[in-house]
């Protein structure tokens, strides 16, 4: 009897030749780092060296934060990931109202220039890549990055690294936007541009799927409308007067990875193809860079669980090699207390222990697509690709991401899905080991890290001092310039930099965005 696979497609006992009739290797599978990409986007992937380890990491107080840095350094990760507070992910200072009781709290706190020189102290700037998970105010939190390397004396075009900035995901899945879409969207345009003169090896934006999948997206639908998401962002591109080839080879993805690995290698595999194809046959880039699908994957934090933590080692050493197996250019493995609290600096270093394991100690690294020709995988990879593009048309009829997301499809999708998986974990069909099946009568005590909630009043006071200290004339005559470029054609970036380097806030910033622009109000149109 057949299963179902997360998306919903079917999974044959055996498969054999005949899955794979009429299937043509040159067109489906290419060679390694040639169109259409299915199997990789660079020749070598892992034999010559393996995927970065990033570690996401974040709390609390800027010096807190980069205290984890410099240990998971010196533990051997090779790329850093930023995650910041939800007050600066919504572009408010921590001494707001509305930022009462969440400084610290889900990332580092971060209000101007001056967090900023402290959360990166002591890191060469030229020597590490850092990814700041951040949406709505990427733009700002890109400019205090750049502004700390010039401090550093590392040139621009020296910074490697991503923003997230991928704030229609936010409309569909997160929640953590401020302006509405087409103001959104001409911010993200300005960074382009501003990268390709300024920073030109910085990726630009990370396009996300891994927040639609923790909304309960399926593999398919985490990549149809992810990629949706990204045909947007080219358009937006080419629209303001840029060259396809000119930005397209510093877009990246981010993908979750599960512990389905079959049907996740088929994913990717799936999502390199129709990128390839969409790149070429609509908007004829001619570089083969702008045709690649590169992306970072995190595992899946949404199938870990609170009881029985320890559990989740296992959970995510799979959902890890499913990852290197689909060919991820980064990747990230959440620790196993990731479903109770923030990371410890033991369960921090476990989960980077896990992508070297997976490195070193197998045979995963030995060569390219190791599931190339596999009957069961490519079958999936083209099931998937199928109901991907599927998705995809229906979002291109109602005019496009935006459109669709104002009608709320993408999100309405998500959670019929979500709800399906709610359903099936609660009646049992699907089996979540120690929460409905294999469970203990009591759970062994774990003590979590904790952030201090004075943090708050500390950061506060590190307002009051910066607002005494900075001269006061030269940050309102920066503000000023930039709400004139955001009411007109001016990239905005410059005179944003500008009002940085005066010490000027994230939220203060934000607010002189908020009165041009406006914020989004979600529509509940279904």
């Amino acid at each position: 009897m057949a299963r179902e696979s997360e998306s919903g497609l079917p999974i044959e006992p055996v498969y054999g030749p005949d899955a794979l009739e009429g299937w043509d290797p040159a067109e489906k599978l290419g060679e390694p780092g040639k169109y259409p990409f299915t199997r990789g986007v660079y020749p070598s992937m892992y034999t010559g060296r393996p995927w970065t380890m990033r570690q996401y990491a974040g709390f609390g107080t800027a010096t807190e934060s980069n205290a984890r840095y410099k240990q998971l350094i010196a533990n051997g990760t090779m790329g850093l990931s930023v995650a910041f507070d939800l007050p600066t992910q919504m572009g408010h200072d921590s001494d707001a109202a509305i930022a009462s009781g969440e400084v610290g709290k889900v990332g580092v706190a971060i209000d101007s220039i001056d967090d900023m020189r402290v959360l990166f102290g002591g890191i060469p700037l030229d020597k590490v890549s850092t990814s700041m998970t951040i949406n709505a105010p990427a733009a700002l939190l890109l400019l205090m990055y750049q502004l700390v390397g010039e401090e550093q004396g590392v040139p621009a075009d020296k910074l490697t690294g991503t923003i997230q900035n991928d704030v229609l995901k936010e409309y569909i899945a997160r929640g953590t936007y401020i302006f509405p879409p087409k103001p959104s969207l001409r911010l993200i345009a300005d960074i382009f541009k501003y990268c390709k003169t300024e920073i030109p090896k910085w990726n630009t934006i990370s396009i996300s799927g891994y927040h639609m999948a923790e909304a309960g997206a399926s593999p398919a639908q985490e990549i149809a409308f992810t990629l949706a998401d990204g045909i947007e962002y080219v358009r937006t591109a080419v629209a303001a007067g840029m060259d396809v080839d000119d930005f397209a080879p510093r877009l990246s993805f981010f993908f979750v990875s599960r512990t389905t690995i079959l049907e996740e290698v088929a994913k990717f595999r799936a999502a390199r193809r129709i990128w390839a194809k969409v790149m070429r046959d609509e908007f004829g880039a001619k570089n083969p860079k702008s045709l690649m699908l590169r992306f970072h994957t995190q595992t899946a934090g949404v199938q870990l669980t609170a009881q029985q933590p320890e559990v989740n080692l296992v959970r995510v050493a799979v959902q890890g090699l499913a990852a290197v197996l689909g060919g991820t250019q980064s990747l990230h493995t959440n620790s196993f207390d990731e479903a109770i609290a923030l990371p410890t600096d033991k369960s921090a270093r476990l989960a980077l222990r896990t992508q070297q394991v997976l490195a070193y100690e197998t045979d995963v690294t030995a060569t390219v697509d190791p599931f190339a020709g596999s009957y069961v995988v490519e079958k999936m990879t083209d099931d998937v690709e199928a109901a991907a593009l599927e998705l995809m048309a229906k979002v291109e009829d109602m005019g496009g991401a935006v459109n669709a997301i104002e009608r709320g499809f993408q999100k309405n999708e998500i959670e019929r899905s979500a709800y399906r998986i709610a359903l099936e974990t609660d009646s049992g069909e699907r089996v979540v080991v120690g929460v409905n099946r294999f469970q203990l009568e009591t759970e062994e005590p774990y003590e979590p890290l904790r952030v201090d909630p004075a943090i708050e009043a500390q950061q506060a006071d590190r307002l009051a001092k910066l607002r005494a200290e900075r001269d006061q004339a030269a940050v309102d005559a920066a503000l000023v310039e930039l709400k004139k470029a955001a009411e007109g054609t001016d990239n905005v970036l410059y005179p944003m930099k500008d009002a940085l380097r005066a010490r000027a806030t994230v939220g203060e910033v934000c607010d002189a965005l908020r009165e041009v622009w406006g914020t989004y109000v979600p529509t509940n149109a279904f």
